[in-house]
């Protein structure tokens, strides 16, 4: 892969910021209805998978970050 331009880089950076506040707000948003014994399992559950997927959306750009090192 060849190295990113600023521009790609700042897109990215934004990216993985949105992400992130999307992921806390999911976070605190589960363990809201957690607390309150909230009813729907599967409202729930997808949720969680959404987390989880952001969270792995999250690691593979941070990984484009992460210049190539020759071996």
């Amino acid at each position: 892969m060849s190295a990113l331009n600023d521009s790609e880089t700042v897109r990215i950076k934004v990216r993985i910021s949105a992400l992130e506040t999307e992921h806390r707000d999911l976070d605190a948003i589960i363990n809201h209805l957690e607390a309150t014994d909230f009813g729907d399992k599967f409202a729930l559950q997808r949720l969680k998978k959404r987390k989880l997927h952001l969270r792995d959306e999250i690691e593979q750009m941070n990984m484009q970050l992460v210049p190539d090192i020759p071996a």
